[in-house]
């Protein structure tokens, strides 16, 4: 794990150096697609592409039950999204399973091994308009382009960028409940709202527009865990 992480340090040092934002326009989201990542002219030798995951194949699932700290509804239904969607994720060794039955003051956001059944769970807030009075606890989920809320169904993690909230991941819906996010500029990233200090101070954590935002000192161990290829669910049990 720490290897993992320390990996994903280097990467997003990488990429914040190497990466200039151009464009401040901003669609429904977290973060504006228009936002591109350009490399500074070389003088000497070329820039390096940044590190490329190995494809991992998928393997016998050895967790045959849901985790101690994951709903076991929730949990069949990830694996069996995971399993829907096999031709589309190709690292299957993990997955990433966001229950919004929970409000945002708990861990809700898990990294679950499904060979060797070890997990790892974090903060995670949902959309404004999954919960307009703002009581902490997602309402409801949305496809709509406008609406900021969150989405729910399987996503496939894509690439890495630096946009509005520097490092973030962009995200493809592949149900008929989310298949916006990539136009809705769904994505990962991590957000001062996010992190810890807001539940000592709120009770809960602020609401993204549509994001997975986490806790801006989780977000190394986030992309060392979720990586480009992998699946994210997101539901309610």
């Amino acid at each position: 794990m720490d290897k993992m992480i320390e990996a994903a340090a280097s990467r997003r040092a990488f990429l914040k150096s190497a990466g200039v934002v151009a464009g401040t326009g901003l669609l429904y989201g977290c973060a504006s697609r228009t936002v591109t990542t350009a490399l500074p002219a070389s003088t000497s030798a070329p820039v390096p592409p940044p590190p490329v995951a190995t494809p991992v194949p998928a393997a016998p699932r050895a967790v045959a039950s849901a985790p101690r700290n994951i709903r076991p509804e929730l949990f069949e239904r990830a694996v069996a999204a995971l399993q829907r969607h096999s031709s589309r994720i190709r690292q299957q060794d993990r997955i990433a399973i966001a229950d919004f039955s929970l409000p945002s003051a708990r861990l809700r956001f898990h990294f679950v091994d499904l060979q060797g059944g070890a997990t790892r769970s974090m903060l995670v807030s949902h959309g404004i308009g999954s919960d307009p009075e703002h009581i902490g606890l997602l309402q409801r989920f949305s496809n709509e382009v406008g609406s900021e809320a969150t989405c729910e169904g399987a996503f496939l993690a894509a690439n890495y960028y630096v946009g509005k909230h520097q490092l973030s991941q962009r995200l493809i819906g592949l149900d008929p409940t989310n298949y916006n996010a990539l136009d809705r500029a769904i994505v990962v990233h991590g957000a001062w709202y996010s992190n810890p200090d807001m539940i000592a101070k709120h009770g809960k954590l602020g609401r993204s527009q549509g994001c997975f935002a986490v806790g801006e000192r989780d977000l190394d161990t986030l992309f060392a865990m979720l990586g480009e290829g992998r699946m994210i669910y997101a539901a309610k049990a």
